[in-house]
């Protein structure tokens, strides 16, 4: 069921874009980003947003003068995030530390969190008014590598929208970079958990050797010109508490019962899309499940890596099989191809990058999905308490918009915590998703309706 909400508009006034210098004198230095870092599909500009409630405490207190402040002072730790980004020879990304700053933007909005409702979830209103793009600043080569924005709103809380140079960081590492930004914003003298470059850790072999195999980086023909149409789309959010992931559960067969919340909903959202879609039966259909490797490592990349780490392994299987089979069928390609990643297969993509010269993983006909209920935006403190919101900005990012979806942690309007899921699809199929999810929600496996599993997609068209 969808409702509806009138669009929420107000004005956003913004003080000219300024470059944050790191506080104290920093290395001049050349640091190469590692083989997995420097991929095709990491080339992109990744944008996250925070709301933060006003408090009492914190009533004299500016948060853009405070976040500046702290953000001068964190650069000192994390100077590569001053610098800029070069290539040299076979496309090699390396990190030109000049120390000449990252974009920060003060700005104040007429409105306040209360207005934006119950449902702070993406996609989020006048977005591009809150991560304002910065002419000339949009690029991947010789610009900022950071753009943060400060907003503060009428009721005494603010927004924290921040976008970042993918190839720079994943998910954990940009949350460890924003919880020592929080640490040093309430007077720290440095961060608690000190950053760590070592790159090299994932630079390829010698000589490289593609070990295992990467149908993520396969190049496929779009024969049937079924990538996305980027006019006409529809984007809502979809929450999955405990008891639309029980109800979902009830599909799962009793042989793949150790299945996690992350694969039954991917396995059910990529089977509902591809009947939204409606694609060619015959088509392969694609889902890319990130898979964080940290730990798959011996011994782990060391705590405060805060480059990417992290695999596409991919799942394929004909339109037809997962429109017409069980949920099964999905589930089970999905838990074979995250239980794929390990150190080898990391050390193969890394190869696979140099010997291929860092390909895009394949859009054709795929849907990627991305868990970040764990890597701990919520939780980023800058002396507000924690966000009332905290994670991606809006789903369909990437150099391919449309394709990806983030599993985001949420609190609904009942207290109930679950995830929240960013979806873009064309209106017409859109609607068809809707009511494929509502289906499979509503229905008990002998086909009996259960009105009260009836799931809401929260929209602002």
């Amino acid at each position: 069921m969808a409702q509806r909400h009138t669009p929420l508009t107000f004005t956003v006034r913004r003080r000219a874009p300024e470059l944050i210098r790191p506080a104290k004198p920093t290395p001049r230095e050349l640091k190469p980003l590692s083989d997995i870092d420097d991929q095709e599909g990491l080339r992109f500009q990744i944008p996250v947003i925070q709301f933060y409630r006003s408090d009492p405490k914190m009533r004299n207190k500016n948060p853009a003068s405070v976040i500046r402040e702290a953000l001068a002072k964190v650069l000192v730790f994390y100077y590569p995030f001053a610098g800029r980004l070069k290539e040299g020879p076979a496309r090699k990304l390396m990190v030109d530390c000049t120390g000449e700053g990252v974009l920060f933007i003060e700005a104040d909005a007429d409105v306040t969190l209360k207005q934006f409702g119950d449902a702070l979830q993406p996609p989020f209103p006048c977005l591009e008014e809150l991560l304002y793009d910065v002419p000339g600043y949009g690029g991947v080569l010789d610009t900022s590598l950071l753009l943060i924005q400060v907003t503060r709103l009428l009721c005494g809380g603010f927004i924290f929208a921040l976008r970042l140079n993918h190839t720079m960081s994943d998910a954990p590492g940009l949350v460890q970079f924003m919880t020592a930004l929080g640490e040093m914003a309430q007077g720290a003298p440095a961060p608690s958990i000190s950053p760590v470059w070592q790159r090299d850790l994932l630079f390829a072999r010698d000589p490289p050797r593609v070990t295992c195999t990467h149908q993520e980086y396969e190049e496929v023909e779009d024969t049937k010109g079924t990538i996305i149409p980027l006019d006409d789309m529809a984007h809502k959010s979809f929450f999955f508490g405990p008891a639309e992931v029980a109800a979902l559960r009830r599909f799962v067969p009793s042989h793949l019962k150790k299945c996690s919340t992350f694969e039954v909903l991917t396995a059910c959202l990529w089977r509902c899309r591809t009947i939204a879609l409606n694609p060619d039966p015959q088509e392969e259909m694609r889902i890319i499940c990130i898979v964080n490797a940290r730990a798959k490592f011996n011994p782990p990349l060391p705590i405060g890596y805060y480059g990417n780490g992290f695999a596409f392994p991919v799942a394929i299987s004909s339109a037809g099989d997962l429109s017409k089979k069980p949920l099964g069928h999905a589930l089970e390609l999905v838990m074979k191809a995250k239980s794929d990643v390990n150190e080898e297969y990391m050390r193969s993509i890394a190869d696979l990058m140099v010997i291929k010269n860092r390909p895009h993983f394949t859009v054709v006909r795929a849907y990627l999905v991305s868990d970040v209920t764990r890597a701990g935006f919520d939780v980023v403190d800058f002396g507000w308490g924690k966000a009332a919101y905290g994670g991606p900005a809006k789903g369909g990012v990437g150099a391919i918009p449309g394709v990806a979806s983030f599993y985001i942690p949420f609190t609904n309007h009942k207290g109930e915590s679950g995830i929240v899921v960013p979806v873009v699809l064309p209106s017409a199929a859109m609607k068809i998703f809707v009511h494929e999810l509502d289906n499979m929600l509503a229905q008990d496996t002998n086909g009996q309706g259960h009105e009260e599993h009836k799931i809401f997609a929260f929209s602002r068209l």
